[in-house]
């Protein structure tokens, strides 16, 4: 009897790529050809992109069955569609691919060899980057900052790009989190994994469709996925002020017995005192708040698709 030959599942999120999408799949196909011994299926899922990016996955899909294609009715969020992608795919092996070719496509080859050398997870770490240095070196500040306070070992400069085993997208799709911080799953299961340094180029055409908004929802949801620590650290904060507060004002109080008539306190100490405290306590208000949120979103999102589809192409 015949064994079954194994498939690749790619999966690319797009919104926005018209300039990048012929290029990625062409880069793609031309990879996967040196690899005979296995089919391959790559799915994009575009988040209802005003350009012409659908109207060329219609294109090349019409011409390549390998291709599939999911159109959202509307723009779910990156984090959302992503994660949709992944319960629509079948591989034996799934790799996550962005659109803007600043993931290497070639890299897929090195990343089929380490899984064909028993590796469940072989994941792209972007040790350098071609990108605007301020940038990168404020993500590196952030995985840093992340890694140190996390209650589990995370992997610095990682995006998510990388082959993961269907054993290992089981149990992720298993979970009872509707979105779950994707890339901090890795080191949590502990399965055997094999790290990949590459330089990250610059992104072919167009813009980034990142905005600080998105940014920062990413990172936050890193944060209290991974950590307690900004809770903990509203409540040494507060300590710590307080003993402040009380030396402060037991200094205040001798200088003043001391020199009853000399000593003139005013209004400035007190109006900055004000103003410090109320925004150490709307920063920690935000930290609970983020925490809040994601409680809710998990429950809002927990019996609601990730995303409604208007159209699928090749299913």
């Amino acid at each position: 009897m015949e064994e079954k030959r194994k498939l690749i599942s790619i999966i690319t999120p797009c919104y926005n790529e018209e300039g990048n999408i012929y290029i990625l799949y062409d880069r793609v196909k031309k990879v996967l050809a040196n690899f005979p011994q296995f089919d391959y299926e790559h799915l994009f899922i575009d988040n209802y992109s005003s350009d012409r990016s659908r109207e060329i996955l219609r294109e090349i899909a019409s011409k390549d069955k390998n291709i599939k294609a999911i159109f959202n009715a509307r723009n779910f969020g990156v984090n959302r569609s992503g994660w949709h992608a992944f319960h629509h795919v079948k591989g034996d092996a799934v790799i996550s691919l962005v659109a803007d070719l600043q993931d290497p496509p070639e890299m897929i080859a090195q990343f089929l060899e380490k899984w064909e050398e028993g590796y469940q997870i072989v994941i792209g770490v972007k040790h350098k980057s071609k990108e605007n240095f301020l940038m990168f070196g404020i993500r590196k500040i952030y995985y840093n900052m992340l890694n140190n306070i996390s209650d589990t070992d995370l992997v610095k400069n990682f995006t998510g790009f990388g082959l993961y085993d269907r054993s290992f997208i089981d149990i992720t799709l298993n979970l009872n989190d509707p979105v779950p911080y994707f890339r901090g799953l890795i080191p949590e299961f502990g399965m055997q994994r094999y790290e990949i340094n590459y330089v990250q180029p610059k992104r072919e055409s167009g813009k980034t469709k990142q905005s600080f908004t998105t940014l920062y929802d990413e990172a936050m949801l890193g944060f209290i996925s991974h950590s307690k620590f900004p809770l903990r650290l509203a409540s040494f904060t507060g300590y710590i002020i307080a003993l402040l507060s009380l030396l402060i004002s037991l200094g205040y109080l001798i200088y003043k017995l001391v020199y009853w008539n000399e000593f003139k306190l005013g209004l400035a100490p007190l109006v900055i005192g004000v103003f410090f405290f109320s925004s150490i306590q709307l920063i920690f208000i935000g930290v609970i708040g983020e925490y809040v949120g994601a409680i809710w979103s998990q429950l809002h999102l927990k019996d609601r698709p990730l995303v409604i589809e208007k159209e699928r192409i090749n299913f």
